[in-house]
């Protein structure tokens, strides 16, 4: 039995399939775009007709072999490629393609049509399964961050040693794991330890692994971590808690990257790329005494200090842009944006988880909204009861934003206006205006 297909019924089976489809012509001139591609991409119907497709998706191998072309020149289909596409906002995001050639009654080619869908959902579950989180995770327009991103590329190039110093939840483990991921070591192991989590005896144990019969539940010899992770890299977590008695024999690994497992006589040798973390300065630990003065010097070779969200609140904007369009992605939700008065409640909190407070924070109102918009009462309840949002001078949370953005610049240049307006990148004249109109007195 022959069954015809019913036409009328093509634009909406078009429009309702979950999947983002496009077509285009013999030209690359997009010709339709369903729905759900207007959802991946950004852009809207309108938008992307007539437009040639690597206009609107910028994707990677747009420069390179298009697989679309492809199609379109071989008569042959690409299956399940995976490729990155820079969406409408700016961002990069990694979709899954199908193409296949279109032709007439006749069998001459007359153009080509991709599906296509986003992975930002299994990409997220790969980076939680693997914690291999990268360089683009790492949003900021702070000054002072923008400097460490910049050096991040040329400290990744190199195999010293690193010291990361910052307050609890502002990113210290994102940042070594930038390091390891975009670095000569990328495709070998990434192995982290919490020096603060295990006492003594155990961290030895488990830093340099022991023999069978080192002590009464050594069944077989077990490798230590500074082992496993032979040829790759080794986070230090919390380095400042460790006693002085075993920052010297942590010493010994630093300098000659060698040590003994627990009940063994042999030295086991290790290339591994050391980077160190923690929440106090240790410096200051050094002038206490309670941190050694040799191994400071060791492990203080590239030395990166994590500024605190509360010092750097022209970030809480893009980061909360970021963990929406991020936990939407997550969690196929259409929460698009956050109220004025909700984002002005997270510009005045202190923030004292830092950025992993604000991420909880944008976590839970996912829970509780059910609309487009993030409004204050979506909020956790220490931020929706905030009630100086009413009272802030101004109107808008991003001139909030711009406000401690000058601030914070003037108190790192020493009040000095010249200084602080070359770092803005506006005239002296303008740094006066905006000063005055925030009420930023000199």
């Amino acid at each position: 039995m022959k069954i015809e297909t019913d036409h009328r019924f093509l634009p909406i089976i078009f429009q309702s399939i979950p999947h983002g489809i496009f077509t285009i012509d013999d030209q690359t001139r997009i010709t339709s775009f369903n729905y759900a591609a207007e959802k991946i991409t950004g852009f809207k119907h309108e938008e992307a007709i007539g437009k040639r497709c690597y206009e609107i998706f910028r994707a990677d191998i747009c420069q390179e072999e298009c697989p679309l072309k492809r199609s379109v020149r071989t008569m042959e289909q690409e299956q399940d490629r995976e490729v990155t596409i820079l969406t409408k906002k700016g961002r990069n995001i990694v979709i899954s393609i199908c193409t296949a050639a279109l032709t007439d009654m006749n069998g001459n080619v007359i153009g080509g049509v991709e599906m296509f869908r986003d992975l930002s959902q299994v990409i997220e579950l790969r980076k939680k399964l693997n914690k291999s989180y990268v360089f683009e995770d790492i949003v900021s327009k702070n000054p002072e961050m923008q400097k460490i991103l910049e050096r991040i590329p040329m400290f990744a190039a190199s195999n010293s040693t690193v010291l990361i110093e910052g307050a609890s939840g502002t990113g210290k483990e994102l940042i070594a794991r930038a390091l390891h991921n975009i670095g000569t070591r990328k495709d070998k192991p990434f192995i982290t330890v919490n020096c603060a989590a295990l006492p003594d005896s155990l961290l030895e144990s488990e830093l340099f692994g022991y023999m069978k019969g080192a002590f009464t539940d050594a069944k077989k010899d077990k490798p230590g971590r500074f082992q496993i992770a032979n040829k790759g890299s080794i986070l230090l977590d919390e380095i400042g808690e460790i006693s002085q008695a075993m920052q010297a024999k942590l010493l010994r690994v630093l300098q000659e990257r060698e040590f003994e497992p627990l009940g063994s006589t042999q030295t086991v040798k290790v290339d591994i790329r050391i980077i160190a973390s923690t929440n106090r300065n240790l410096y200051e630990e050094v002038k206490k005494g309670r941190f050694r003065e040799d191994l400071f010097y060791r492990l203080n070779v590239l030395y990166i200090k994590l500024p605190e969200l509360n010092k750097r609140s022209e970030d809480i904007p893009i980061l909360v842009d970021y963990f929406i369009d991020r936990f939407s992605r997550i969690q196929n939700r259409e929460i698009k944006r956050i109220s004025d008065k909700a984002l002005a409640a997270l510009m005045v909190s202190p923030f004292h988880g830092n950025i992993r407070e604000l991420e909880n924070a944008i976590e839970y109102a996912f829970v509780i909204c059910r609309q487009s918009t993030i409004e204050l009462h979506h909020l956790p309840p220490q931020y929706s009861n905030i009630v100086t949002v009413s009272d802030l001078p101004m109107d808008k949370p991003f001139k909030v934003a711009e406000a401690e953005v000058i601030r914070s610049s003037l108190k790192r240049n020493n009040e000095n206006r010249t200084l602080t307006a070359k770092e803005l990148g506006i005239s002296r004249n303008t740094l006066w205006r905006k000063m005055k109109r925030f009420g930023i007195m000199p």
